[in-house]
């Protein structure tokens, strides 16, 4: 995700399916509280990641 791949390269690189990457994706999106209407929740993923911010759990 942060090398900027898509889903569908993301699969294919750890050779899961596309609909893994979403799941996994989305429950990283909700453990770092990123809003689903935000269209730039990758972005915000990744920069939280680099920043070393943790999810609240």
């Amino acid at each position: 995700m942060a090398s900027g791949l898509d889903n569908q390269a993301l699969a294919a690189r750890l050779f899961i399916t596309e609909a893994a990457v979403v799941k996994h994706a989305s429950s990283i999106f909700m453990k770092l509280d990123l809003d689903a209407t935000e269209g730039n929740r990758r972005v915000l993923a990744v920069l939280a990641h680099l920043s070393g911010q943790e999810a609240e759990t």
